[in-house]
């Protein structure tokens, strides 16, 4: 799943990104409100964790203008205020939860779960096409007779392609999406992720990952859908 994380604590920023990405989840990072609203506007984000108190635009301000763009999202509050009338006011915002500094990472990633089960989201963990069971936080592709192993961009790419599967993806929209720029030699890296996918993928006919000259990619998946 692919989170927005705007904390203007660098430290504690960082702390809490590389947890939440071993937890195994993609974590876009701002470090305020306004540069949380043009990362959201930039990417595709399943949940926000916002922290209350920031410079340039506070949390609750950045939630409203989230909301304001999809009244769906998924809003967690980080703040080291505990209040009643801060927590009213997050509620009222229309937050998930909220959660008052300092916290357990652990007891975060447990809450994030929580809400993506009722929010109806699902986190694409593992999954399985005809003979292929892919499983993408242990970086891992078998076929029933090979094991291949995928790098963490492999799996990045590959987790994308079988969401979008079927659908012609533009490559400077993939690259947006995925690390955040269209780059030449992120471009050119994709490439090879792509033919390397094709290796881990052929041995199951009803799949095929095939190249859309000029446009980008599409993943056809003929009779099979992820679980």
């Amino acid at each position: 799943m692919d989170l927005l994380l705007v904390e203007d604590d660098i430290d504690l920023q960082k702390v809490l990104a590389q947890y939440l990405e071993l937890s195994g989840f993609r974590v876009y990072t701002a470090n305020h409100g306004k540069h949380g609203l043009e990362v959201f506007n930039n990417h595709h984000i399943d949940l926000c964790i916002l922290d209350v108190m920031m410079p340039v635009m506070d949390g609750y301000t950045l939630a409203g203008e989230i909301r304001a763009l999809d009244q769906e999202m998924p809003i967690v509050f980080l703040t080291a205020k505990n209040q009643k009338e801060d927590r009213l006011r997050g509620l009222k915002i229309g937050a998930d939860d909220y959660i008052t500094k300092p916290f357990e990472a652990e007891e975060l990633v447990l809450r994030l779960h929580n809400i993506l089960k009722r929010s109806g989201k699902k986190d694409l963990a593992s999954t399985r096409l005809g003979c292929l069971h892919i499983r993408f936080n242990e970086l891992v592709v078998e076929d029933g007779e090979n094991s291949f192993n995928l790098t963490p961009r492999e799996s990045e790419l590959l987790r994308y392609l079988i969401e979008n599967q079927n659908t012609v993806l533009k490559r400077e929209q993939i690259l947006k999406d995925l690390w955040g720029k269209n780059d030449y030699f992120l471009g050119r890296s994709m490439d090879v992720f792509i033919s390397r996918l094709r290796k881990y993928l052929q041995s199951e006919p009803t799949i095929s990952l095939e190249t859309k000259r000029g446009v980008g990619f599409i993943l056809k998946v003929a009779s099979h859908t992820p679980e």
